[in-house]
């Protein structure tokens, strides 16, 4: 089959490897029809993350038909499933706590060790993201091994359109587990870092749930568009003081929650993030985490921190004493997908949630190599790229303009 293969920084290639087999009872099959770019994905492509090797296969937000199943699969031969990112076991002691990320059994013991080092705990396993997960193949390719097939594939009805459901296999869960983590309370004002995907999902869950202002904090003008369009007031970084604009928007209180969206590449001419480029550049760093300070140091007394932004190393010059004298609350974590996609399946079908309006292109598999570097390059325009294998080498189709309006 034909995937989508790393090879270094910046090097992502269309390679013929073998096809998939079933290995365990559990395991399923299925023909890829839809694999998204994430934003994720790009940690991997600019080399943030150790432990990827050449030839491994990319991509962690996947659906397609099932071609095949194992003797114990709770799937059946021909229906469409989204494959969540995350790969959980359902019986070990955190997915009983439906802490589906962190699952104990999904990360196999020559990998594990690995993130144990790092994290203190084996990370749970995951699809097309480093042998830190487990090495799993991911989805960008014509067929997708999925373990634990009774377990996480979410089963799409009849009547909806894989660009309708696809996201449920990352974006949509983690942006709404960032709002949930944020703890939103009916009238809240939630200030927002990053305007990206899954920026933009949270700011649409923080209003389904409950939130009176978001406030959206992003550069790139699309992006700031895309927030307004759904609600959010807006704040281009490059052109205000974003910790002073908060302060002033919010009558001298501060955000009642802040969710950070961004992550360990934070863009930005402050010189705490100049200071973290050149500890990047010299190796003696991997996170760039402006954005998570500033959003600790502008929220508001006793409010509620969300980092659903990705991290991988340590964070340097941590406001410490401004978490612990301002009595804030943070969560964070890898998603648990399964947790999520039942109910917001259910909102997908009765209208309340949209899932299609910002993707900007859909493409091959053959065109992944190039989808990447507009990705990384041009993220004003590509806001979002899904990739059909059906879809013919050249034949890129840019979604028309459509105003949204938030559910």
């Amino acid at each position: 089959m034909r995937a989508l293969t790393w090879h270094g920084r910046h090097d992502v290639r269309v390679d013929t490897v073998p096809d998939p087999e079933i290995v365990n009872p559990r395991d399923a099959i299925i023909k890829v029809t839809s694999t998204a770019i994430c934003g994720s994905d790009l940690h991997l492509y600019d080399g943030y993350i150790p432990t990827m090797r050449a030839g491994d296969i990319l991509g962690h937000e996947n659906m397609g038909e099932v071609v095949e199943v194992g003797s114990k699969s709770t799937l059946k031969v021909g229906q469409r499933v989204v494959i969540p990112f995350t790969i959980s076991c359902g019986s070990c002691f955190h997915c009983s706590k439906q802490q589906y990320s962190a699952c104990d059994n999904s990360n196999p013991a020559t990998t594990s060790d690995m993130s144990e080092t790092l994290y203190g705990y084996p990370m749970g396993g995951a699809f097309g993201y480093a042998h830190l997960t487990g090495g799993y193949a991911g989805g960008q390719a014509e067929y997708l091994r999925v373990p634990y097939s009774d377990v996480g594939p979410v089963v799409i009805p009849d009547g909806l359109e894989d660009d309708q459901v696809l996201f449920l296999s990352d974006i949509l869960p983690t942006g709404w587990m960032g709002a949930v983590n944020a703890e939103i309370e009916q009238g809240d004002t939630v200030a927002v870092w990053g305007c990206g995907p899954v920026g933009l999902f949270a700011i649409q869950s923080a209003f389904q749930l409950g939130a009176h202002r978001v406030i959206a904090i992003d550069h790139y003008p699309r992006r700031l568009q895309l927030a307004k369009q759904m609600g959010a007031e807006i704040l281009d970084f490059r052109e205000v003081d974003v910790r002073d604009a908060l302060f002033e928007m919010t009558g001298g209180i501060g955000p009642d929650a802040c969710i950070e969206c961004v992550g360990m590449e934070t863009h930005g001419l402050g010189i705490d993030n100049l200071a973290d480029h050149a500890k990047v550049w010299l190796k003696l760093g991997t996170d760039r985490p402006a954005a998570f300070r500033q959003a600790i140091l502008s929220c508001r007394k006793g409010g509620r921190v969300s980092v659903p932004g990705v991290y991988g190393g340590m964070m340097d010059k941590f406001p410490i004493g401004a978490f612990m004298e301002k009595g804030l609350t943070m969560k964070t974590g890898q998603t648990h997908v399964q947790k999520y996609t039942r109910q917001l399946l259910e909102m997908i079908q009765e209208g309340k949630l949209d899932t299609t309006w910002f993707i900007s292109h859909h493409a091959s598999l053959e065109d992944g190599p190039d989808m990447y570097r507009h990705w990384h390059d041009e993220q004003d325009s590509y806001t979002k790229i899904v990739l059909k294998p059906g879809l013919a080498k050249g034949e890129v189709k840019a979604k028309q303009e459509k105003q949204h309006e938030p559910a």
